[in-house]
């Protein structure tokens, strides 16, 4: 039997022994420079007078929104999305059992809550109707005709990695849902999968413009010319920013985003507050009317809506003109819409929501006689089926999401998506970040989420007595209001119509 080495372990000892020495010099090495630079620094008081330990507070101040995450906020009361919501969109995009035990954990008294109106006698699986099929843009040379309920909203490549982009695409064709380009142009990853697609126009006019920034039509037709390309939206606004443009990190414009979008590598890509080219009423339906000319596919634009007289000349002058004239849809994004990066003070108090801006287009488009021509597609913070199936009963035709897409991918809402640190590699160009998610697998999961939320919309409709989604009328949806009751969102809506017109009697008199 071999006796150990007894120089070679006091040599080892000797060497731990050092090793430790020279670790605790350098630990106090760094605390005393540290403490320097904290005591000579003039910028903040807490670091001045409390030297080296102020530190843990901004480190805590940082790990406090982890920690409220994942052990002290409750399951429906975190921002901007609870844990409940969440859950369920992970557990249907993974397409595990999506049932829960002994009862419901959300509070039904709270105003604004939502309730459905069950019928006595609901709708057998037997009775049921496929969801049934709508034109966009009847008047165009090529009409997009689809069955599509649920849709992955704009978020550009740029603001997302590129396997995650890939992931939607491939998930979308899975599922027969749409892919909205976002405002940042029409990459190969778009197109791979095989999805249908709405090319967004932001105001930057990436992927579509000349070298000094104008609408160009011979890029407007290149883009067209794909036949996966479906339909045109013109970004007027969005839900997190309303007058303000696309923001894209310099860090995050690599030399193929550059090339997308048609501008410098590595330079903060600042879209401008609205287009420079619409300034009027007469000027959005003429970009419309030239942008459907040119590419012979349903033209239609996405706004935030906060002043809404706008929409009264908007509707006027497309009856002046003839019908033939309206936008082809129009997307209404909510105030608590989600993007990459935005100033807080327009995040948290610009635009009106979504329950209150969706009913009132849709009573407009009514009023004007517009309704059936002009196709309405519900934006913001709409990712479990309760909010899309409130969504069917106020008048949208079509509900999309970005926020219930990215869960699906694997987000944890780190809110991150601004730093390029993203640690599921969604919103991240960081290769090492971007490994962990795999289109091939995130795929499935985008189209289980899909067909997950249209069944359990069906279950809400036939619970209701109509055979399909689409059949879904406002008073079939009630809503809690200040006294504690429920309201029939048609006796509601039509309450507040009433309301306003009394009111403009009044002024006129």
């Amino acid at each position: 039997m071999n006796m150990p080495d007894t120089g070679f372990m006091l040599r080892s000892l000797e060497f731990m022994a050092s090793f430790f020495v020279i670790l605790l010099g350098l630990v106090a090495l760094t605390i005393v420079i540290v403490y320097i630079i904290d005591v000579t620094q003039t910028r903040q008081a807490i670091r001045r007078n409390y030297p080296v330990i102020a530190h843990f507070r901004y480190f805590f101040e940082d790990l406090g929104k982890f920690f409220r995450q994942y052990f002290f906020a409750m399951d429906r009361e975190e921002m901007p999305f609870n844990r409940a919501d969440r859950s369920w969109v992970y557990r249907a995009a993974k397409d595990l059992d999506n049932t829960t035990a002994f009862g419901s954990t959300r509070s039904l008294s709270p105003p604004g809550t939502v309730l459905f109106v069950n019928c006595p006698f609901p709708t057998l699986g037997t009775d049921a109707a496929k969801t049934r099929e709508l034109t966009i843009g009847p008047n165009c040379e090529r009409p997009y005709v689809t069955d599509s309920l649920f849709n992955i909203s704009g978020m550009s490549y740029g603001a997302l990695s590129r396997p995650a982009v890939q992931a939607l695409s491939a998930g979308a064709a899975k599922c027969g849902c749409w892919l909205n380009t976002g405002e940042g142009g029409l990459s190969p990853y778009h197109l791979e999968g095989g999805a249908d697609i709405v090319f967004q126009i932001g105001t930057a006019k990436y992927g579509v413009r000349d070298e000094h920034g104008n609408l160009n039509d011979d890029k407007l037709r290149e883009v067209a010319a794909h036949e996966q390309v479906r339909m045109f939206e013109i970004k007027l606004s969005q839900g997190a920013k309303p007058g303000k443009g696309g923001i894209l990190p310099g860090n995050k414009v690599t030399a193929e985003i550059a090339r997308i979008r048609g501008i410098p590598e590595g330079k903060d890509s600042i879209s401008p507050n609205r287009h420079p080219d619409i300034n009027s009423i007469d000027d959005l339906l003429n970009m419309i009317e030239r942008i459907r000319t040119v590419t012979g596919k349903p033209v239609g634009f996405k706004a935030v809506i906060g002043a809404y007289g706008w929409l009264d000349e908007l509707f006027g002058e497309i009856n002046k003109r003839g019908q033939q004239a309206a936008p082809d849809f129009i997307t209404v994004d909510s105030a608590d819409g989600g993007t990459g990066a935005a100033p807080m003070s327009l995040m948290d108090y610009m635009g009106l929501p979504i329950q209150e801006s969706l009913p009132l287009l849709t009573d407009k488009l009514v009023e004007h006689g517009l309704k059936e021509r002009v196709k309405v597609i519900a934006s913001g913070k709409l990712i479990t089926p309760a909010e899309v199936a409130w969504a069917l009963c106020v008048g949208a035709d079509f509900v999309v999401s970005a926020r219930g897409f990215m869960f699906a991918l694997g987000c944890i809402q780190a809110l991150q998506c601004n730093k390029n640190t993203c640690p599921t590699g969604i919103t991240t160009h960081n290769p090492r970040l971007q490994k962990g998610l795999v289109p091939e697998d995130k795929a499935i999961r985008v189209a289980n989420y899909v067909r997950n939320m249209v069944h359990e919309i069906g279950v809400i409709a036939h619970s209701c007595g109509v055979r399909e989604p689409r059949e879904l009328k406002r008073f079939h949806a009630r809503i809690v209001v200040e006294s504690g009751r429920s309201l029939s969102l048609e006796d509601l809506y039509s309450e507040q119509a009433m309301r306003a017109m009394l009111k403009r009697r009044t002024n006129v008199s």
